[in-house]
């Protein structure tokens, strides 16, 4: 909600949201089986055999920690500083490097030309940094520093899911 256009964005934020209730789903199913995002993904590699990872909860994991990582690298770049030089106030060049490292791998051509394309429209840093914030007016350096602290507590737990993904090999490379 605090990127911008509605229409660019609510694609992404429903498949966010979607795959967040396919993983509550399965939680809710059996939380003593399912404590853990770990506990999930056994037991789906062994209820489905041949088509695991492509299903389930661990599949909608799998997109639910690329579009996260999307949004890390995106508010780490903002918070490092990078900047469009014509256009400082646009987070243009931040979700663009978010885009290259989290998701464009899995897009095929035509979602790589969209998202470009909507980048366009992306919203100014200084309203992103005041969605953020709830509408509050705060200095930049206030919300650059709760920025930071988000990131030193959120980083290693996506880390966490990520390196889980690569030993289990549920990693899936195909294009959305």
């Amino acid at each position: 909600d605090c990127l911008g256009t509605p229409i660019v964005y609510s694609p992404v934020k429903a498949d966010l949201t979607g795959n967040i209730k396919k993983i509550r789903a399965v939680y809710d199913s059996n939380p003593a089986k399912f404590k853990t995002l770990q506990n999930i993904l056994e037991v789906e590699k062994e209820m489905h055999g041949s088509a695991w990872p492509k299903t389930g909860a661990t599949l909608a994991l799998m997109w639910l920690k690329r579009g996260l990582k999307f949004m890390l690298v995106l508010l780490q770049s903002i918070s490092d500083g990078e900047r469009d030089e014509e256009h400082p106030n646009l987070i243009r060049v931040n979700a663009l490097k978010a885009y290259e490292i989290a998701l464009k791998k899995y897009h095929g051509w035509m979602l790589q030309k969209l998202f470009t394309v909507s980048v366009r429209v992306s919203a100014r840093e200084s309203n992103l940094l005041k969605a953020l914030e709830k509408g509050k007016e705060v200095k930049e350096e206030e919300s650059i520093e709760k920025i930071h602290q988000f990131l030193s507590r959120v980083t290693p737990i996506l880390d966490a899911i990520y390196e889980m993904y690569t030993k289990m090999n549920a990693e899936l490379s195909y294009k959305a």
